[in-house]
């Protein structure tokens, strides 16, 4: 599974206000952005991403949307997560044999194409 879109979600400062906000109490747009003094049309934006990561629930109420997170999607990211933190080098030191052929120029070094500069405008 792509988790991409998850932690492109969890990039962004006021992203990550809305979570702690919602995983607290359920809100609509409005009372997002005056906790977050912040526009309802930036807590859209960013309440369109939490959503297109999947970690965003909505029930509506009258004419309004309310949105609560996900709980097992964000349970998930952060097993995820800890999994990367419980990785341990193969050998402390030193490269590890597998790739050691891509390290220090050898034969199997990766060479990279280094993209020129934009030029500043003035």
């Amino acid at each position: 599974m792509d988790r991409a879109p998850l932690y492109r979600a969890l990039a962004d400062e006021n992203r990550r206000r809305i979570i702690m906000l919602l995983l607290r109490h359920n809100c609509c747009v409005s009372a997002l952005a005056r906790a977050l003094d912040i526009s309802e049309s930036a807590v859209s934006q960013h309440l369109r991403l939490l959503r297109q990561a999947g970690l965003l629930t909505g029930e509506r109420r009258g004419r309004f949307m309310h949105y609560a997170i996900d709980g097992e999607k964000l349970r998930a990211l952060a097993r995820d997560i800890e999994a990367l933190a419980d990785i341990r080098p193969e050998a402390e030191g030193a490269c590890a044999e597998s790739v050691r052929r891509l390290c220090h120029g050898g034969a199997g070094t990766i060479r990279l194409p280094m993209a020129p500069l934009p030029e500043k405008r003035r």
